[in-house]
């Protein structure tokens, strides 16, 4: 590809039921005379004819021979910008391509086949054929050993780093193949997508910084959610070279004969139709959230009183980081719904009487507190009795079992001490003031 990056490409995706792509539509970036982007797409006739087309998401992009435009997102729509790479995937592009910022269009090019969800980009009218190998899990040792180099070069100061074409040309090369295979969603922490007999797992790998070990408290925190009765994304956690690397099974992919099936995803994001900045955060809501779901889901009240446990699941843990993108919904078929839960990460709150959430979730705002996410309980079609019984029943097993639950995932006890005062912190049954 030249410095000049595209102005156009088109939009593939694959069908419910399909393993090979169809091409969907075209997407146009462009510059107005303000410098601010705009995103431009429209299907194509012959997608549109289709007897088993199906929209992008529920929100923006519905079937339509209308052309749609949006400046939100560096005009990136959505359900586009959920099917590009996330922070680490970013991260690992700027290195392959050897530029500090690539443009919005470049990433969605260079993103990679099993990126997340059914939608796929390229230059050619004609989709490419789906991969039909990805990394073994008996290759984690060779990733690890890559996220390290890439983690560690980051880290350096800028006058430190190798620089130029002959920076890295052999890592360069095993960047691409190996790395440039992370998943849109979940976050910063450093990935890559690998297979065995099951299907496709996210491997999400240690840091040397971390404060404690992320992949064995990840691993128990989804153990302790489904003890919660949470619906969650199934892991494991496994050895390599003496460290471990928790695996989570994709479930926007379902492994068959003949390939794999394609789930459409799109995130939370997306549906709030909102942006990822502190300027955008008033519609970063759970109550708002579960409008949404109850909007566009088939089981409205199923999914929000999922969305209900999740949100009081991710008080009860002081997991701040459950921001819009660690929130999705998927379309296996026609039909919309809330995705398995997935990065479940304990923090430890600064203080003992309030820890605040990434989105609000009652009338006090985003704060951490049973009283307040029961304010809202209608909302997600829930009764004040039956909500209360819900926190109730989450609060007792959390308080109870999350220690014996951590040590028998693999947490050292050192690292359960580390965490403790992530649990039903004291601020959690706090009195509110009237």
């Amino acid at each position: 590809m030249t410095s000049e990056a595209p102005a156009e490409c088109f939009v593939y995706i694959t069908l419910p039921g399909q393993t090979e792509p169809v091409t969907a539509g075209r997407f146009a970036l462009s510059v107005d005379r303000r410098g601010t982007p705009e995103g431009r797409f429209v299907y194509g006739r012959s997608y549109l004819e289709r007897p088993n087309a199906v929209a992008f998401d529920p929100v923006e992009l519905k079937l339509s021979p209308r052309t749609y435009s949006t400046a939100a997102l560096n005009g990136v729509f959505g359900a586009l910008r959920d099917a590009s790479p996330d922070y680490w995937g970013r991260r690992v592009i700027q290195r392959h391509l050897g530029k500090a910022q690539p443009g919005e269009m470049e990433y969605l090019l260079h993103s990679p086949d099993d990126r997340a969800g059914a939608l796929g980009f390229g230059l050619n009218q004609t989709p490419p054929a789906p991969k039909r190998s990805f990394n073994q899990t008996l290759d984690l040792a060779k990733v690890q050993a890559i996220v390290d180099s890439i983690v560690a070069d980051d880290d350096r100061p800028d006058g430190d780093r190798s620089a130029g074409a002959a920076d890295h040309d052999d890592d360069r090369d095993q960047v691409e193949k190996l790395m440039v295979i992370g998943t849109s969603m979940g976050g910063a922490r450093p990935k890559a997508v690998v297979e065995d007999e099951a299907g496709l797992w996210i491997a999400k790998f240690n840091r040397p910084d971390d404060t404690w070990n992320s992949a064995r408290v990840e691993q128990a925190m989804l153990i302790l959610a489904r003890a919660c009765g949470l619906t969650t994304a199934e892991s494991r956690v496994v050895e390599i070279a003496g460290r471990d690397v928790l695996l989570v099974k994709r479930f926007d992919r379902e492994k068959t004969p003949a390939g794999y099936l394609r789930a459409r995803m799109i995130s939370a994001l997306t549906l709030l139709r909102t942006e990822d900045t502190d300027q955008s955060r008033d519609r970063w809501s759970y109550v708002l959230l579960a409008e949404e779901v109850r909007r566009v889901c088939a089981d409205p009240a199923q999914n929000a009183a999922e969305l209900f446990r999740r949100m009081s699941f991710n008080a009860l843990i002081s997991n701040i980081d459950d921001h819009p993108r660690n929130h999705a919904l998927i379309a296996t078929a026609t039909d919309w719904k809330l995705s398995p839960a997935y990065d479940l990460t304990p923090a430890v709150p600064v203080s003992t009487e309030r820890c605040d959430l990434a989105l609000e979730c009652g009338d006090a705002g985003r704060f951490a507190n049973a009283g307040n996410l029961l304010t809202q309980s209608a909302r997600f079609l829930l009764e004040p009795g039956e909500a209360a019984a819900m926190i109730d029943a989450m609060e007792a097993q959390v308080r109870g079992t999350w220690s014996a639950t951590a040590r028998a995932a693999g947490v050292s006890e050192r690292d359960c001490e580390r965490i403790a005062t992530a649990f039903a912190y004291p601020g959690f049954r706090q009195q509110q003031e009237a």
